[in-house]
């Protein structure tokens, strides 16, 4: 019994030195932490998703909502003909914050895709994404899907290509896209799919839905290299 009480009153006792240390402003053990990291800019997918995030902006649409990201200098915007349908007037948000008014310059509903034509002072310097080539996709291939899930302008999230030819319904038709693993929820729609040297794959435009309603880790876009002559087609006629 002795020996429990003194053991208890020498722990007392070191904590009341403790707290008088603290209290006299002696310096207390700091915690382990990580040294800073080095100044050298952002590597990997970060510096993917900083080279992309400039180009991508928010669609507002009346109640409607989603993505779009620059295609070109003169400020043209592809996104998905259902996030701008029936629409008179929408707003392009850009990463920056800026708020920009953009017309429907035309749409493809059965390819599921339109293009806005932003109007207004500082249309001409949206930097424009680079395309890249959906047949040149693996299986297995890191891609980032970037866009306004539910209002949240800029997520970026990370994922692989689960397919690259994958049919699906879109537009009223059956189609082929590219299935990704990335998480896509609502307000993603008309966002870019990217690969890892940051070019754009694929225009991200469904998902398969448990009954919530979230994501389940299945979702498509549209191969660039089917929207690219699409978008261009809308943009000359």
């Amino acid at each position: 019994m002795t020996a429990v009480l003194v053991a208890a009153v020498t722990g007392a006792a070191a904590g009341l030195a403790g707290a008088a240390a603290f209290r006299y402003g002696e310096p207390a053990t700091a915690l382990p932490r990580a040294a800073p990291a080095a100044s050298g800019g952002a590597t990997g997918l970060s510096a993917t998703a900083a080279m992309v995030l400039p180009s991508v902006v928010s669609v507002e649409a009346g109640r409607a909502g989603g993505s779009g990201f620059v295609v070109d200098g003169s400020g043209h915007v592809l996104t998905n003909a259902h996030v701008v349908r029936g629409a008179s007037d929408v707003t392009v948000v850009l990463s920056d914050g800026r708020r920009l008014g953009a017309r429907v310059l035309g749409s493809d509903d059965d390819e599921d895709l339109a293009v806005l034509e932003v109007v207004g002072a500082g249309s001409a310097r949206l930097p424009p994404a680079t395309l890249g080539r959906s047949a040149d996709l693996s299986v297995g291939e890191q891609v980032l899907a970037i866009g306004s899930p539910l209002g949240l302008s800029g997520t970026v999230t990370a994922g692989i290509v689960s397919a690259t030819d994958r049919e699906v319904r879109l537009g009223g038709a059956s189609r082929t896209a590219v299935q990704t693993d990335a998480s896509i929820n609502p307000g993603n729609s008309g966002g870019p799919l990217v690969n890892a040297r940051g070019q754009v794959v694929g225009v991200n435009t469904a998902i398969a839905a448990g009954r919530g309603g979230g994501n389940i880790g299945i979702g498509f876009a549209i191969p660039i290299d089917r929207a690219a002559p699409i978008a261009d087609r809308l943009i000359r006629n």
